[in-house]
């Protein structure tokens, strides 16, 4: 491995480095050595910047966590144009067709992960917690522009959303469904409050 050679942005590049280990090989595969090999970098590199493998674990989940964030700006923003069923469907697309369902099967698999993230977080499961959390805010956008019936359970409703798109896009090894099978499951949840 290449020492002495300054690394820019390194935790990005380690980040991205795991999230490609991850979604090759999952999250059993998910070692130190993996994503410094894959970053291209020695070992050292990733103790330099974290007190060790578990905690780089969590930054990288609060991380993309973040990135939820970007989406659920967007998506609320988006309130009051196209279609609400529209809306519902390509976020599922974009939330589960990223790295979100790899960092949820990490976060099931490493005990210590899930122990130091319950510590640093609200309860839920991270990832599906925001984007229940997301769902709901843009369903609130929607139910304050009259585009909902005005007594939706926003809270309920993002549930259900997340639930079933998680079900649906999980287990696929990297084949997600076709739009037309997210479209119709939105289109249905939503039936009764569009």
């Amino acid at each position: 491995m290449p020492t002495g050679v300054a690394m820019r942005d390194a935790r990005e590049q380690l980040f991205d480095a795991a999230e490609r280990v991850l979604l090759r090989d999952g999250p059993n595969a998910l070692t130190s050595r993996a994503v410094t090999t894959e970053a291209g970098c020695a070992k050292g590199v990733l103790h330099r910047h974290f007190a060790d493998f578990d905690d780089f674990l969590m930054e990288l989940v609060l991380d993309r966590i973040g990135r939820i964030d970007h989406q659920a700006a967007a998506l609320r923003e988006s309130a009051g144009t196209g279609t609400v069923a529209g809306h519902l469907a390509d976020a599922l697309t974009v939330l589960f067709g990223s790295v979100a369902l790899s960092i949820i099967g990490l976060i099931t698999a490493r005990d210590e992960l899930r122990a130091r993230l319950r510590r640093a977080r609200p309860p839920g499961v991270p990832v599906l917690t925001e984007a229940t959390a997301m769902i709901a805010s843009y369903l609130t956008a929607e139910r304050d522009l009259g585009r909902i019936a005005p007594d939706t359970d926003v809270d309920t409703l993002a549930l259900t959303l997340i639930g079933t798109g998680h079900l649906l896009f999980a287990g696929r090894e990297g084949v997600p469904p076709e739009s037309e099978a997210v479209g119709r499951i939105v289109n249905t949840v939503v039936a009764g409050v569009v």
